[in-house]
């Protein structure tokens, strides 16, 4: 009998139930798995054994396990599927998490999908894919309870019960009432339907005048939104007032901690999201277009040393600094990155704002290179007893703060204006110029009193 630690791994046995062809099974498995082990199961397991365990699953319940994935597996997932196979997956799905995966997936792949999707979900899913991701459009669900304002409780409650398969899926709380032209003018809570005769009229009931957001409302004003209203959703509407969908709280916070997640990654020279089961070369190709610009960054740093190589020979304690001064002004640009960029987020500086940025990091990069400066500088002049190497590092490290915060603040705000994601200012660019000045001013000063270190 096999015992607790000889158990199959958990890739092993979704295969293998897949295989026997016993769906039943399958999902009894799915069900007893952590949303994170059906991950890692499925990205442990083959293209045709990923493929093999979805096609074995009713669609409602294959839309259920590709919900649990993270979007770019997802969208990996998907691709490798049959277009009638991933049409009515896909139509199981939310409309926000449709338009998502679909405006991730290569054209030829979206365009036969969406041709096999029941039409009205096909062209509701382009809609959305056509809006930006972190806009209230992108974020939007389609599926909400939409009446007109003419109408009795009586005739909600009917709907409703007609329908019970279909708004069973939906997140619902309120019901929304538009006008003939689909405008919104009021918002009806559940709780008063269910309280109130049937047959009073609905448009006695609804809150008028309900907050409502933009379709280009963005995730930081979205964000800002829900900090001040305690609500679980707002609907969006167009530039005429017309009830487009509802974006929910949930939704928002999710946008902001995946906005997070990229610029990190984007800082450490991951520009698209990567997982370890994409193609090889499409991994390495990705890296490799960042890898290569920064190797010629690192070349020039590199040949700034050479330039200077007989300064360094001569007074080869120099070279104990240079590491030390390069990775203090890296940090200190990276600080500088960090604050341009939350301040972008938060709508608290504009791009155009470049002088204003500057002088407020030369402010901070002058005092706290001062600072550094003496630091290392009485450090160097203890362990060597020569004042003068004191002054070179210390001199280098404080100029080099200063250029270091200068341009950290300043290029997020530069390529905002330039529409490049700022996130890529800081990481290897940054580390790598400051690097190059680094070594610039050190070995530089040291050239000009190099009688001094000698002596």
């Amino acid at each position: 009998m096999m015992t607790e630690t000889e158990k199959k791994p958990s890739w092993d046995e979704l295969a293998q139930l897949a295989e026997d062809g016993s769906s039943e099974a399958l999902q009894a498995y799915l069900h007893e798995l952590p949303a994170s082990d059906v991950a890692l199961a499925l990205s442990r397991m083959t293209e045709e054994e990923q493929s093999n365990v979805v096609t074995t699953l009713p669609p409602e319940e294959a839309a259920h396990l590709v919900e649990q994935l993270p979007d770019v597996q997802a969208i990996e997932l998907i691709e490798h599927l049959q277009p009638q196979t991933a049409a009515a997956i896909l139509e199981q799905l939310p409309s926000d998490e449709q338009a998502d995966l679909i405006a991730e997936l290569p054209d030829r792949e979206a365009a036969a999908i969406l041709d096999e999707m029941d039409p009205a979900q096909a062209a509701d899913a382009r809609k959305l894919s056509q809006y930006d991701d972190e806009v209230a459009g992108g974020l939007m669900v389609t599926e909400f309870l939409e009446y007109g304002e003419d109408i009795t409780v009586a005739n909600v409650i009917e709907d409703m019960r007609e329908h019970a398969d279909e708004y069973r899926d939906y997140d619902v709380q309120y019901a929304y009432v538009c006008d003939a032209d689909k405008r919104l003018t009021g918002v009806l809570r559940l709780r008063d339907l269910l309280l109130a005769r049937r047959g009073e009229p609905i448009a006695d009931l609804m809150i008028r005048d309900p907050r409502s957001v933009q379709d280009q409302t963005t995730l930081d004003e979205l964000f800002d939104f829900f900090e001040s209203h305690h609500f679980l959703g707002v609907p969006v509407v167009n530039g005429t007032g017309r009830l487009l969908g509802i974006v929910q709280r949930k939704a928002v916070d999710e946008a902001r901690s995946e906005r997070h997640d990229s610029d990190f990654l984007k800082t450490q020279g991951i520009i698209s999201e990567e997982i370890r089961t994409m193609p090889l070369l499409r991994r390495s190709r990705r890296r490799l277009a960042w890898l290569s610009v920064n190797i010629v960054l690192n070349v020039i740093a590199a040949s700034v040393i050479a330039i200077f190589q007989d300064t360094l020979a001569a007074v080869i304690a120099l070279a104990v600094f240079l590491p030390i001064i390069s990775d203090m002004s890296g940090c200190s640009g990276n600080q500088a990155v960090a604050v341009s960029l939350r301040e972008l987020s938060l709508g608290l500086v504009r791009s155009e704002e470049l002088m204003r940025v500057w002088m407020k990091e030369i402010a901070v990069g002058l005092i706290n290179g001062i600072a550094l400066a003496l630091l290392i500088g009485i450090v160097a002049w203890l362990w060597q007893g020569n004042v003068y190497l004191g002054l070179v590092v210390g001199v280098a490290l404080c100029l080099n703060t200063i250029v270091a915060v200068s341009i950290g603040g300043v290029v997020p705000l530069v390529l905002k204006r330039l529409s490049v994601d700022p996130a890529i200012a800081s990481g290897p660019i940054l580390t790598t110029v400051t690097d190059m000045c680094g070594f610039f001013l050190v070995l530089g000063i040291a050239t000009l009193m190099l009688s001094q270190l000698t002596s």
